[in-house]
């Protein structure tokens, strides 16, 4: 079977998955407490998109040492977004079901996103 060329990030599985999440994050934060607004809200949404946004903005990058820079701080976001699930979790803000599919999806990303850097360190 031939694989599909990578033309755009769009194409990268990880910016697919990484989009997936901000959806779930958007989706699970919908009912939070409104005084959490521009508290945890805020935090984790932010996190979120900083995910794809990141594996966008290094795809674009001239060079690997950048791409690689910029893939960090998309994995350095994924960590925060799963501190902030078991946050939410804590504060009974998610339940443990939606916890555990959020931080599934997480971990699903982020080890599509380590492959990616470790085939970029070769």
């Amino acid at each position: 079977m031939k694989e599909k060329a990578v033309r755009s990030y769009r194409d990268l599985i990880v910016w697919q998955k990484a989009m997936e999440l901000v959806a779930g994050i958007y989706r699970r934060t919908r009912p939070f407490p409104t005084d959490e607004m521009f508290g945890l809200v805020s935090q984790m949404r932010r996190a979120a998109v900083s995910i794809p946004s990141n594996i966008a903005e290094g795809y674009g990058r001239s060079s690997t040492g950048e791409y690689k820079q910029f893939l960090g701080h998309a994995r350095g976001s994924l960590w925060e977004i799963e501190t902030q699930i078991l946050i939410a979790q804590k504060l009974n803000y998610l339940n443990d079901e939606e916890a555990s599919d959020l931080l599934k999806l997480a971990t699903e990303t982020g080890r599509i996103l380590h492959g990616l850097l470790s085939s970029l360190k070769k």
